[in-house]
């Protein structure tokens, strides 16, 4: 499957008759799970898709938080499927520890490496090719000048442990070091560590992403 023919084929638009907007957002859907599928294996064909969504968690946050958003936003599976599907994407973040809304802005190519402690804010925007490990907060704070949440840009690696907090931008190609305390803005390709994060050098996330889209 050829990864740009699908990036070309991502956009919706919302000017279209309401058939034409119900196809659109399918094939979107189908174009961030097929997306983020080749992150985890760099195969794309239903056989890894069964396999992933059954034996990896990672796969399986993703996979229901992409249905979860897709079927509440169309008028019929609203009331018929979408109930169902977030049953089970409940069930699936309880039990792995994950709590990412399925309303929130999440790019193509999201990777979990590993569950367990992972909370997003549900209006933070995160980038194509993320990669989310264990124990990370990407959330908001409620007064002084950072008041709001992240937004984070593409390729972006989150280590272990990482918080992102506040109305702050994290550039494209950032890798945020285990444990890491990040209050500021970071500029592309930075390495950012420590508490609170400082950068200590702009190699960025290169080496830390494979199978990218």
């Amino acid at each position: 499957m050829n990864i740009q023919s699908l990036l070309r084929n991502s956009k919706i638009t919302k000017l279209l008759p309401i058939e034409q907007q119900i196809k659109k957002k399918f094939s979107h859907f189908l174009f961030l799970v097929k997306s983020d599928l080749y992150r985890y294996h760099g195969k794309i064909n239903w056989f890894t898709f069964f396999r992933l969504l059954i034996f990896h968690p990672g796969f399986k946050i993703t996979f229901w938080k992409r249905a979860c958003k897709y079927l509440h936003g169309h008028p019929i599976f609203r009331v018929t499927l979408f109930p169902i599907a977030r049953l089970i994407y409940h069930l699936r973040s309880t039990r792995f520890g994950v709590e990412i809304p399925f309303r929130t802005e999440i790019g193509p190519g999201l990777y979990i490496g590993h569950y367990h402690g992972i909370v997003i804010h549900h209006k933070s925007v995160i980038g194509k090719n993320c990669n989310l490990m264990q124990g990370i907060t990407i959330g908001s704070t409620f007064r002084g000048e950072k008041k709001g949440v992240p937004v984070i840009g593409d390729n972006a690696f989150i280590g272990s442990g990482a918080k992102v907090v506040g109305n702050i931008t994290v550039g494209n190609h950032v890798a945020v070091g285990a444990n890491c305390v990040v209050l500021d803005d970071v500029p592309d390709n930075g390495v950012v560590v420590g508490i609170p994060g400082k950068v200590v050098s702009d190699k960025g996330s290169e080496g830390y992403l494979k199978n990218l889209v």
